[in-house]
């Protein structure tokens, strides 16, 4: 995964005054609107600032996410996250960044991050995952670019024929 991103841990300052958290269904969401009240601390200007197009990993276990989600900021262009999460952003221009929300929409890249995770697996609800190891993790993602637009666009079409028959 270092070979096709880099982390991005800019702070806030002031830039965004838009918390945000991971949602493991919905993805990157405004904390208010998601909790009804705003969980962040006030000063936020030493959280991260993440930008449109970026992705954030939560480590923290949702109901069918048993190791955390990764997630792309898609509503917003820019918000504040809680330096608890892992942000990065693809370099590679070969990567397709569709591919990389469906593929974490899979359980895929799961077996990467349990092979690095500690032993006594989490502490306090989150994965024990170092951001060193996280970046380690291999992603299987085919050469072709066309080819991974098209097995993004067949995931997000079974996700919303499953979703559709819910």
């Amino acid at each position: 995964m270092s070979q096709i991103t880099v982390r991005v841990t800019r702070k806030n300052g002031n830039q965004s005054d838009l918390p945000l958290t991971i949602s493991a269904q919905d993805g990157l969401v405004d904390q208010r609107k998601y909790f009804n009240r705003q969980v962040a601390s006030r000063d936020m200007t030493n959280y991260y600032l993440i930008k449109k197009g970026e992705f954030a990993y939560n480590k923290s276990y949702s109901e069918g996410y048993p190791f955390g989600a990764v997630k792309r900021l898609d509503y917003y262009d820019i918000g504040a996250l809680s330096t608890l999460y892992i942000l990065f952003e693809i370099t590679d221009k070969n990567i397709s960044s569709d591919f990389l929300v469906s593929y974490y929409m899979t359980h895929l890249w799961y077996k990467e991050v349990s092979k690095r995770a500690a032993e006594g697996a989490r502490n306090h609800g989150l994965l024990n995952i170092s951001t060193e190891d996280f970046f380690n993790s291999e992603l299987n993602i085919p050469n072709s670019i066309e080819e991974q637009v098209k097995i993004g666009n067949l995931i997000k079409q079974f996700d919303k024929f499953i979703t559709l028959h819910q």
